[in-house]
């Protein structure tokens, strides 16, 4: 289905002056269909990716000669991915990792692959270049940044806290928080969370 994304007007706030506006407040973001009706986030992830970027990258410029390493998103609480977990948004983590590659490289950043091989595995049924496998990675090249962050998840969504660290200094150079809703992946209707374990709910016709 067709998405249009709406620009709602600014309005001028009670003791700011018109030079204050020249900077903020900025427009808000509001997807709907081509008949004006909101557009559900099931399936849209990379739309809630795409307002993360421009937070994490709006005062960051583009180098050649630096390179940027985009690492997996972990829940705060354990800082390590958890295979069991049972939250709608389990694989959050792991596709903001990836949808921040694309982001970086679209806005010019180079984005450093450090899962490559230093040749093609072949199997029966496939063929990759990824890997998790230490032994069979390539060398790592210089990474200057480090994008990754955090994920707090609630009920009804979980709120991303992103961030671009320096390598040498350790020192933060950009953030952003953007909330993600839990039914980026699940319809909402369909799936709840209680104490860490999912419920799935049929709508009965």
């Amino acid at each position: 289905m067709l998405g249009i994304v709406v620009l709602s007007g600014c309005t001028l706030l009670a003791g700011s002056s018109e030079a204050d506006t020249k900077s903020g407040p900025k427009p808000i973001q509001k997807v709907v269909t081509a008949t004006g009706e909101p557009l559900s986030a099931l399936g849209n992830v990379e739309y809630y990716t795409f307002t993360l970027a421009n937070e994490l990258f709006a005062n960051v410029r583009p180098s050649r000669q630096v390179r940027y390493a985009v690492t997996g998103f972990v829940p705060v609480t354990s800082m390590t991915y958890d295979n069991n977990d049972q939250h709608p948004l389990m694989l959050l983590g792991h596709q903001l990792e990836q949808g921040l590659v694309t982001e970086a490289t679209k806005r010019g950043f180079l984005a450093q692959e450090y899962k490559l091989t230093d040749n093609i595995i072949m199997s029966d049924h496939a063929e990759r270049v990824l890997t998790r496998d230490i032994e069979q990675l390539s060398a790592v090249g210089r990474v200057d940044y480090y994008i990754t962050g955090t994920v707090v998840k609630q009920e009804s969504g979980a709120m991303v806290n992103a961030r671009i660290i320096d390598a040498n200094s350790k020192e933060i150079i950009s953030a952003a928080t953007r909330f993600f809703p839990a039914e980026v992946f699940w319809q909402k209707e369909h799936v709840t969370t209680r104490n860490g374990r999912l419920y799935r709910s049929e709508i009965k016709g």
